[in-house]
């Protein structure tokens, strides 16, 4: 899979936010198998800045904003 990190992309809500790729988050095993890979992105609102932890690679993908 290719690296997502620097990703712009739009969420998919009646009010859409433009997100921002920040992190890779990847969860291992025991045995040292890649079992869990989740994406760290920030938006901003209301002149903060909002972090969602758990964003999975596929919600990236579908909103995806090329540049």
């Amino acid at each position: 899979m290719e690296n997502l990190i620097g990703v712009v992309y739009k969420t998919r809500h009646k009010h859409p936010r433009i997100c921002t790729v920040v992190d890779k988050l990847e969860t291992y095993n025991s045995k040292g198998e890649l079992v869990k890979t989740r994406y760290v992105s920030e938006h901003e609102f209301l002149g903060q800045t909002v972090t969602d932890n758990d964003v999975v690679p596929v919600t990236i993908l579908r909103g995806r904003i090329d540049q």
